[in-house]
């Protein structure tokens, strides 16, 4: 049972499983989505009316917090937070806002290590475009 999953989860993380936790923890870490801590609101009330926003932003930034979440802006003022923890790029769809996750192999990016001065400790690829109209 997932739910038994999270907990233990949640656990071994060092966070107190409260009902409020479990719930926000059990939409987002295991979401195929990147959603924005609204979304999450949105989805997890479903199932926990009493839920609160308050609760859901604390919950998501302990969840980063703690390393279990990373949290990312893709687009300016846009924060959307994503359970898949190893490295890969991301596709923003523009027509839609919709976020895709881009394999980290399927880019070759060159020289980032090169930069004068700075010690890169981080980076990914964020494309944007359109789905496009396919001849037939």
């Amino acid at each position: 049972m997932r739910h038994d999953a999270v907990i233990a989860l949640l656990t071994r993380h060092g966070i107190q499983p409260s009902a409020q936790r479990v719930a926000v923890a059990d939409y987002v870490l295991f979401t195929d989505e990147h959603p924005s801590a609204d979304r999450v609101f949105a989805k997890v009330r479903k199932v926990l009316p009493v839920l609160s926003r308050a609760t859901v932003y604390n919950t998501l930034n302990l969840l980063v917090r703690k390393g279990l979440l990373r949290e990312l802006v893709l687009a300016e003022g846009k924060v959307v937070f994503d359970p898949k923890l190893e490295r890969h790029h991301h596709f923003v769809d523009e027509a839609t806002g919709r976020i895709f996750d881009v394999p980290w192999e399927a880019l070759e990016v060159r020289k980032v290590t090169d930069l004068e001065d700075y010690d890169v400790s981080e980076y990914q690829v964020v494309l944007r475009g359109r789905r496009t109209q396919r001849r037939k």
